[in-house]
């Protein structure tokens, strides 16, 4: 199967070929046909399945099939994603699949300044790639119609779910036209986006290369039982002993974030730390300088836990354990992209234990648990109670500790939805 037999242009399988793509992947080989018909999709697509470029390409085909609404340049397409990270590589695939089409498109994200996005989009854009909360300010300030969008893209629908964002995502449909193709993509299913997919989609083609809720396959997971007090130390001893070059690593919090990078910079390992705390010129550079060598270990929070596409990322470490099971599938999803090997490594303490549980009833399957000499645990160290303060909410944000009565709301349970001011 090649991607010209999926009925792409000739200028679009010439920029998928520029890319060194000869053969598409499952979703592409699925969602491209099905798009180009001018259908609603539902996808489940695990990340590093290819599925950017499944919904980029025939959306820009189609695009370029149509003409602009009265002369002018309307936006025509808008993709909705959760991070800044995730909306600058859809906004890169969009430049590189379009290079030889007469199309334009722009990337909206807070974080930056809001002038020189306003100043794009007065010169007129096809595409928009936003952030929910940027996105909706442009349309409070009346510097961006969406009444012509013939096309609507929501990119990793269930992590924007999960960092509530669900009230602005409503606030945008009703700025959208009622006649126009939705296009929904989501790494796991639950009743939430059941509950957006039916009130969205039009007798949608379900999608679906990859069992629900489960880690993406070339992925190697392996659990290793250390003290909490250890971690640092048996991670600094894994990257330096194995010459681990690039490694991932996940923690709860920023502050746990920020801490880890600064220690393993003692160790001698070059880190960069990337969470909601930080610029979003901090977060590019941090980046950047991963992906070139020059930073070894990124310590990240779970707002990278999406979107961040780096190329054959071969090592993950969770430092510590998700509170959400699916925040590991998530996570471990960075590596093993795009039918590459990678390894996911867990240190779990045990206050961690009830956790790992957890994700293997979400996986349904047990993870292989290898102790390091010299690292194991104490026997005599018993679990703590679990503490419900300082946790990242998704997103990478945290919540203070309160101690209230079983069933007594907290104080701040309606905060996720002013997450979206912040991507």
């Amino acid at each position: 199967m090649s991607f010209d037999s999926l009925g792409l242009s000739a200028e679009l399988v010439r920029a998928v070929s520029d890319k060194g793509y000869s053969e598409p992947t499952p979703v592409q080989h699925q969602a491209i046909p099905v798009i180009l018909e001018g259908r609603d999709i539902l996808a489940g697509a695990q990340t590093g399945t290819g599925k950017t470029a499944g919904f980029t390409l025939p959306m820009l085909q189609r695009l370029s099939a149509g003409k602009p609404v009265n002369g002018r340049r309307p936006v025509r397409a808008l993709v909705l994603t959760p991070t800044r990270e995730l909306a600058a590589q859809v906004g890169e695939s969009v430049e590189v699949y379009g290079r030889h089409l007469h199309l334009s498109s722009t990337v909206i994200f807070g974080g930056v300044k809001i002038n020189p996005q306003i100043q794009r989009l007065q010169k007129g854009v096809d595409i928009v790639v936003a952030t929910p909360g940027r996105l909706l300010d442009h349309a409070t300030q009346k510097t961006l119609d969406l009444s012509s969008v013939e096309i609507l893209v929501l990119d990793e629908a269930d992590r924007m779910l999960d960092m509530g964002f669900i009230r602005d995502i409503r606030k945008i449909l009703a700025l959208l036209p009622r006649r126009r193709q939705n296009l929904l993509f989501s790494a796991t299913y639950s009743n939430d986006i059941k509950k957006l997919a039916d009130g969205l989609l039009d007798s949608p083609v379900l999608i679906e290369v990859a069992r629900r809720n489960t880690a993406a396959e070339g992925v190697s997971q392996v659990v290793h039982h250390v003290d909490k007090s250890r971690k640092r130390e048996l991670l600094s001893f894994m990257v330096g002993s194995q010459n681990w070059r690039q490694v991932l690593v996940f923690t709860r919090t920023k502050h746990g974030a920020n801490r880890l990078s600064q220690q393993l910079e003692k160790d001698g390992i070059s880190s960069a730390a990337i969470h909601g705390n930080k610029s979003q010129g901090a977060r590019t550079r941090a980046l950047a300088g991963f992906k070139a060598g020059e930073v070894r270990v990124l310590v990240a929070t779970d707002i990278a836990a999406r979107g961040l596409d780096i190329q054959q990322l071969p090592h993950v470490v969770n430092y510590e354990l998700p509170n959400v099971p699916e925040d590991y599938v998530h996570r471990i999803g960075r590596t093993g992209r795009a039918g590459n090997e990678g390894q996911a490594v867990s240190l779990v303490c045990v206050d961690e234990h009830k956790l790992l549980g957890d994700i293997e009833r979400l996986l349904k399957r047990d993870i292989s648990k290898i102790v390091i000499p010299g690292y194991e645990p104490d026997p005599a160290i018993r679990a703590e109670p679990i503490q419900q303060g300082r946790q990242s909410r998704p997103g990478g944000g945290q919540t203070r500790a309160r101690n209230r009565r079983p069933g007594q709301p907290g104080k701040g349970h309606k905060r996720p939805a002013r997450a979206s001011r912040r991507a």
